[in-house]
């Protein structure tokens, strides 16, 4: 796909077809994102996918607003960045998730990016601290975001 129309037909999807997106497919975004480039080639970001049903659902409950249509995402990936290994890990993330939005849309996947530093849940919680938790990531890893995906009605 030509660059400029693969930027022209991304867009924030929120609705999946209940199907689940193949491993193959999946690990195509990631793939270019490992690509992206990071200060002084550092390379602090690390990727969790999750496809687990269970997972999804709890991981929708992670922010106020925003993250709730991740329990009926194919998958999600979270984005985490190592904050000793690179002070500008926030910088180097958000480049990964641009990364991975684009190659979603490539490879004919619907995507969402879900900010999740710097929020709270509904009940005030950190949403990182959530995630961590929730997916037993440790110090000193941090959350970014994470990337509902899911395939889609093609027209």
């Amino acid at each position: 796909m030509e660059f400029k129309s693969l930027i022209e037909k991304r867009h924030r999807v929120r609705t999946y077809l209940k199907e689940e997106v193949s491993d193959e497919i999946l690990n195509e975004p990631i793939n270019c994102a490992k690509l992206a480039p990071t200060s002084r080639n550092k390379k602090p970001v690390d990727y969790i996918v999750v496809k687990d049903r269970e997972l999804l659902t709890k991981l929708s409950v992670s922010k106020a607003g925003g993250s709730q249509k991740l329990k009926d995402a194919g998958a999600a990936i979270v984005v985490i960045g190592d904050s000793e290994k690179s002070d500008v890990w926030i910088e180097d993330c958000s480049i990964a998730m641009t990364y991975l939005h684009l190659a979603a849309v490539n490879y004919g996947l619907g995507s969402c990016w879900i900010q999740i530093r710097n929020r709270q849940n509904a009940e005030g919680k950190d949403s990182g601290e959530y995630i961590k938790e929730l997916l037993g990531i440790n110090a000193p890893f941090e959350v970014l975001a994470v990337l509902s995906l899911g395939n889609i009605q093609v027209d």
